[in-house]
């Protein structure tokens, strides 16, 4: 069964490969997701990574709150989001 990882704090100049790396230490990594801003298209500094439940687990618990670039990764297991209040017109 998958997990998906919420991995905040990372470096701007972060790649696909620097995430990949530091999360195979810890297991098989399915998929990872880069979240860019809508207007500009830049890395906002956070990914989603998708791994086997068990290996996720270690890799939260392994790298939350290590240093990555020079910046504290904060890694936790990632929530599904509220839906927005929709306005009435």
């Amino acid at each position: 069964m998958k997990k998906t990882i919420y991995v905040a704090n990372l470096p701007y100049t972060t790649t696909e490969d620097n995430v990949r790396e530091l999360f195979q230490a810890h297991g098989e990594v399915h998929s990872i997701k880069f979240i860019n801003d809508r207007e500009t298209g830049k890395f906002r500094g956070f990914c989603f990574v998708e791994m086997e439940h068990e290996e996720a687990d270690k890799a939260i618990e392994g790298l939350n709150g290590q240093d990555f670039g020079g910046r504290n990764l904060q890694v936790n297991e990632a929530r599904e989001r509220k839906p927005k209040p929709q306005f009435k017109k």
